[in-house]
């Protein structure tokens, strides 16, 4: 995938939302706050990707020992991720379900995938995050 394909790709799927946007920046992220979700996007030139990520939660510190793996358990234990897979960036320090594109898929398609991805997000930021919490805290 082009990062022109990348950029219409995320352009339309927003359009179709309702919000215009000019889709990805100049240096390749964008994202949009749907309902209570949020999704972000970044394209990736090297690898020639289209990453779609919906926010879980925003830590306010790094996580305690033990936080992520308990998500990276779920994931592996087959609760639903919308199609994507459980991606902490520690740099922001944010656990996001994550997709990749690296074939521009039909708008349509795509949307159904935001669409999964997004439900699934807002899921795991209240059912999973509680469970997590509730193995990794006990006390």
């Amino acid at each position: 995938m082009t990062r022109d394909e990348a950029q219409k790709l995320v352009q339309a799927y927003l359009l179709a939302l309702k919000q215009p946007s000019e889709g990805l920046n100049p240096q390749g992220f964008g994202g949009a706050v749907i309902g209570e979700a949020q999704l972000y996007f970044e394209y990736h030139g090297k690898t020639q990707q289209l990453e779609a990520s919906a926010l879980v939660y925003k830590f306010r510190d790094r996580p305690k020992p033990g936080v992520i793996e308990g998500f990276s358990a779920e994931e592996k234990a087959g609760t639903p991720t919308g199609g994507g897979a459980v991606d902490y960036e520690p740099e922001n320090k944010s656990l996001f379900l994550t997709r990749y594109y690296a074939e521009v898929p039909p708008v349509e398609t795509f949307q159904e995938h935001m669409d999964q991805l997004m439900k699934a997000s807002l899921r795991w930021s209240t059912e999973v995050l509680d469970r997590v919490a509730s193995r990794v805290f006990k006390n």
